[in-house]
C-alpha cells in the first residue's frame, strides 16, 4: 500500500514543486528534484500572463449548476424509482445508464451540431447541459441505492398525521437523505470540474473556456510553459482535494448508506 501510495502521490508531488521553482530551474539539466529557490513566478504569470482567473470562474459557474441541476432532478427521479411502481421501471433504469456507456467522442460531433442550431455554443447552458448527461445517470442510481434502505414506515406515519405524499417526501424523506444528497453533489461537481471533452468542442472563445481547456491551451507551437502548466494545475487542483478532506467522511457516509439493506 506504502508503494502505490508513493507511485500515485508523487507525480502531484512533482507538480507542487515544479510550480515553486525557479524559471531557470525548468530548464536545468540534469534535473533537480528540489529548486535552488522557491519563487510564485509561475503563479503570478498563470494570472496575469493568462487570464487564469476567467478560467476559474467559469469552471465554478459550469461545476455549480451542473450540480445544483443534477440534485434537482436526480432527487425526484430516484424516489420514483425507488417507491413507485409503475410499468417498464426496470427498462428505464437501464436506459438512464444508457447516457454513460457510449464514448463522448461519439456523440460530440451530432451534439456540437444540435447545440449550434440551438445557439448554445459558447454559453454556460452549452457546457452545463452535457456535464449534466454524464452526471445525471451516477446521481440517480445513487439515490435509488439511499432511498432504499429508509424505512417506508416513516411515510405511512406522516400520511396519517395529515401529511400529503408531497409534504412527507419534502419533509421526512429530503432530510434523510441529506449525506447521499450531499455525496452525489460532490461527485458531480467534481465531474463537471474535470470535464474535457465537450468543453474543448463546444466553446470557441477564449472567454468561455473551462481550467481543464485552458491549461490544455498554454503550449505554444515551439515551447511548452511547463512552470505555467504546473502553477496551473495545482490551482485547479487543491480547491478540490480540500473540499474532498473535509467532506471525506459525509462522501463515504452517503457511499455506503446504501450498501447495507435494513
Amino acid at each position: 500500500m506504502a508503494i502505490f501510495l508513493i507511485v500515485i502521490i508523487f507525480p502531484f508531488l512533482w507538480q507542487v514543486i515544479t510550480s515553486f521553482k525557479d524559471p531557470r530551474d525548468i530548464s536545468m539539466m540534469p534535473t533537480q528534484l528540489w529548486p535552488s529557490r522557491f519563487s510564485l513566478d509561475f503563479y503570478i504569470n498563470v494570472f496575469v500572463g493568462h487570464n487564469f482567473a476567467v478560467y476559474l470562474k467559469n469552471s465554478i459557474i459550469v461545476a455549480a449548476g451542473t450540480m445544483l441541476i443534477t440534485i434537482f432532478i436526480a432527487f425526484p427521479a430516484s424516489y420514483a424509482f425507488a417507491r413507485i411502481h409503475f410499468k417498464l421501471k426496470k427498462f428505464l433504469k437501464n436506459f438512464i445508464l444508457l447516457a454513460n456507456m457510449f464514448p463522448i467522442i461519439a456523440v460530440v460531433t451530432p451534439m456540437f451540431i444540435i447545440f449550434k442550431q440551438l445557439k448554445l455554443i459558447n454559453s454556460y447552458m452549452g457546457l452545463i447541459v452535457p456535464s449534466i448527461i454524464i452526471t445525471l445517470p451516477m446521481a440517480i442510481w445513487t439515490l435509488i441505492a439511499f432511498i432504499k434502505t429508509l424505512p417506508y414506515e416513516l411515510e405511512e406515519a406522516a400520511l396519517v398525521d395529515g401529511c400529503t405524499k408531497f409534504s412527507s417526501v419534502i419533509k421526512i424523506i429530503l432530510p434523510l437523505t441529506t449525506p447521499g444528497l450531499f455525496t452525489t453533489a460532490i461527485i458531480a461537481f467534481i465531474t463537471a470540474w474535470n470535464e474535457f471533452m465537450f468543453a474543448l468542442i463546444l466553446v470557441t472563445k477564449d472567454h468561455y473556456r473551462t481550467v481543464p481547456v485552458a491549461i490544455a491551451m498554454f503550449p505554444g507551437q515551439f515551447s511548452v510553459p511547463w512552470g505555467d502548466m504546473a502553477a496551473a494545475s495545482i490551482v485547479a487542483t487543491v480547491p478540490i482535494v480540500i473540499v474532498v478532506l473535509i467532506c471525506q467522511k459525509r462522501i463515504v457516509s452517503g457511499l455506503t448508506s446504501g450498501a447495507v439493506k435494513g
